[in-house]
């Protein structure tokens, strides 16, 4: 078949092909389409386009948009994701957050912004977005929250039941809190202190040069428009791009 930019190549297809519903075996209908419905998604992914406008060649956009949802609220794109990242490479981990900007028509509808995830901050109507990465750059974890939520509330439960050599943030996670958080985790905990301190600690500066890869990754993944500008009325949506794209990022 004729692979078009950004859809799945042979080898992503087939390192994800088990993972989805539909299988021979599997209750339901029967998922041959699975693949054609990814490349769809990550066209509307991509593309930042209305479903409406989705691609006749990818189905029919009701139909794709209701299958994208059912997935979405039944876990599939975070399974998908979490079997993924698996092999990973806890040497460094790295937290950080990334603000993207929602759409006037994700805080349309009759039930508005409340409880989804929108808030207001000096960007406007904003998203957050809170992650953590492996060594290599790739998400492990990530929280999606209103854009005025601070970082370091989020960063226990980034690093909940994690385990690394040393966890690397920068100075908006300095806290004694946290510090101590990550040294029950048996790491060591690169972030440079803030400028409040009465007694500055020292950490690791070869180390912490390495940061560069989370603020890379929220680089890559702002190539795709449903996640650098927020769509998405309801979270639950948005954050099932959100675990496409970083499914994407391991399958590269």
């Amino acid at each position: 078949m004729s692979i078009r930019r950004y859809e799945l190549s042979d080898a992503q297809w087939l390192t994800i092909a088990s993972l989805l519903p539909g299988k021979i075996g599997d209750p339901g209908r029967s998922g041959s389409d699975n693949r054609l419905f990814i490349n769809g998604c990550l066209w509307v992914l991509r593309s930042g386009a209305h479903w409406r406008d989705l691609p006749e060649r990818y189905g029919k956009w009701k139909t794709v948009h209701k299958r994208f949802s059912r997935w979405c609220h039944a876990g599939v794109w975070e399974r998908v994701f979490e079997a993924l990242t698996a092999d990973r490479n806890n040497q460094y981990l790295m937290i950080d957050s990334t603000i993207v900007r929602a759409h006037q028509q994700a805080a349309s509808g009759k039930r508005g912004a409340k409880d989804q995830a929108l808030g207001r901050s000096r960007g406007g109507l904003t998203t957050k977005i809170h992650m953590l990465v492996d060594a290599l750059g790739r998400p492990l974890r990530f929280i999606v929250t209103a854009g005025q939520v601070g970082d370091i509330t989020q960063a226990p439960a980034l690093l909940k039941g994690q385990s690394g050599d040393a966890v690397l943030a920068d100075k908006a996670y300095d806290s004694n809190a946290l510090r101590e958080t990550i040294t029950s985790m048996g790491a060591e905990a690169v972030i440079p202190s803030n400028r409040s301190r009465k007694i500055i600690i020292p950490h690791d500066e070869a180390a912490y040069k390495d940061r560069n890869r989370i603020e890379r990754c929220f680089n890559r993944m702002k190539h795709f428009r449903r996640f650098a500008t927020r769509y998405d009325r309801r979270t639950i949506h948005f954050e099932g791009f959100v675990y496409l794209l970083a499914a994407m990022i391991w399958l590269r």
